[in-house]
């Protein structure tokens, strides 16, 4: 132990000595650790995020879309659900109400501002129940509206005063499209930027202002009956619409998707997935960039210390203890940077947090698992002692007489 406690003196003390070479060779550790524990942490707390919004559907909820999962890019291409669509997925068994959506963007008008808001229209006979049972909707201020009046409802960033100038408060009015309406409820967060600043209202009202009246809606949020398969249920809708499509098309693809909570936190997954893996594969690749640095550090140490090596060895030093400084060095340059991007990395991925939370673009914990600490120091340790390894080697080979004849 004694030995052991001699070797780490000399290595700090001849860490020391090359300070700034060594905190150069640190930074490159520093460099890979951050983006690992930064984007990791990050990109899990999306992930976590996304899956308690699923998890807020339910299992009797099933989302149906025009366009195909296969190509995403047809999701977001102005395609709608027919109003024989909407039909069809409530006449298949076990469906119990069919709430249609709309939205667009639209400028409205408060007091003498005026913002492109996030338009969403939902009929609120049907609709409330679901949204608020099943995806968790809830007012912090006012009421809901009334099914066919001009009565919204907004989003809580819409209502602060940093969205108008002026904090909304229920009972006032505000315009769009020419039309003037009256606010009457203030939503509670519903988790994302997008939701926060939109506004809603009744089916009807939305289809009178923007002039869509040909009964479609641009996605379906499906209730089934309880206790029914929900698989079950989304395969017979896909069925359905399928076989209608095809006489309509005359054509054998699908052009909606029918999506379970279940589906679509595999999708989530799936992708979080490719994107954590991507992740990790270019900060190892940063890190082990990192640890050709302190290889390359170790060996021009070797060649500086030569007399020193040879000295030790003529006083009796084994070759392991030659080894064992040289890799109790390479070591410490591996903690540290290792610990250095740690803590850098919570600092900006806590950071970013917080930002979130005060100017909610997306609201998320950043991930932050012991584990994936643990594992960035002792990697970060690994490749600092492989990395020291060759040139510790090195210096236990050379014979006592040609170190001490050196002048390096």
């Amino acid at each position: 132990m004694a030995t052991l406690i001699e070797y780490f003196k000399l290595a700090f003390k001849n860490l020391k000595t090359r300070q700034l070479r060594n905190w150069l060779t640190i930074l490159g550790i520093v460099v890979g650790v951050f983006l690992v524990i930064t984007l990791i942490s990050l990109s899990g707390g999306i992930r976590d995020t996304i899956m308690k919004q699923l998890k807020s559907l339910g299992g009797d909820v099933i989302i149906v879309l025009p366009g195909s999962m296969d190509s995403p890019m047809s999701l977001v291409g102005g395609e709608q659900l027919s109003k024989e669509d909407l039909n069809i997925i409530k006449k298949v068994k076990s469906v119990d109400v069919v709430l249609p959506m709309l939205y667009s963007s639209k400028i409205m008008r408060y007091k003498n501002e005026q913002k492109i808001v996030f338009l969403t229209g939902i009929p609120w006979n049907e609709g409330i129940e679901i949204l608020t049972s099943f995806q968790g909707w809830s007012l912090s201020q006012g009421k809901w509206p009334g099914s066919g009046k001009r009565e919204l409802v907004i989003g809580n960033l819409v209502a602060k005063e940093d969205f108008f100038g002026k904090e909304i408060k229920p009972g006032e009015e505000a315009t769009i499209n020419g039309k003037t309406f009256k606010i009457v409820g203030i939503l509670d967060s519903l988790g994302s930027k997008t939701d926060d600043t939109a506004v809603y209202l009744d089916l009807t009202i939305f289809q009178q202002i923007t002039g869509d009246r040909d009964g479609g809606a641009q996605a379906a949020m499906v209730k089934i009956e309880e206790g029914v398969n929900v698989d079950k249920v989304a395969k017979d809708i896909e069925e359905a619409l399928d076989e209608v499509r095809k006489r309509r098309r005359g054509e054998d693809v699908s052009s909606f998707s029918v999506l379970t909570s279940d589906k679509m936190g595999n999708i989530v997954g799936g992708i979080m997935g490719i994107i954590q893996a991507s992740v990790i594969a270019f900060a190892t690749i940063a890190i082990f960039v990192g640890g050709l640095g302190i290889m390359n550090s170790m060996f021009t140490a070797v060649r500086e210390r030569t007399r020193e090596i040879g000295l030790l060895k003529a006083v009796g030093a084994k070759n392991n203890a030659v080894i064992s400084i040289f890799l109790i060095e390479a070591g410490i340059i591996g903690f540290i940077g290792g610990m250095g991007g740690i803590v850098l990395g919570l600092i900006v991925a806590k950071t970013i947090e917080l930002y979130g939370q005060i100017y909610p673009m997306f609201y998320l914990e950043a991930y932050m698992p012991v584990g994936l600490i643990i594992f960035s120091l002792l990697f970060s340790i690994l490749i600092g002692c492989l990395s020291g390894y060759f040139p510790a080697r090195r210096a236990a080979k050379l014979k006592p007489t040609e170190a001490l004849r050196s002048h390096e």
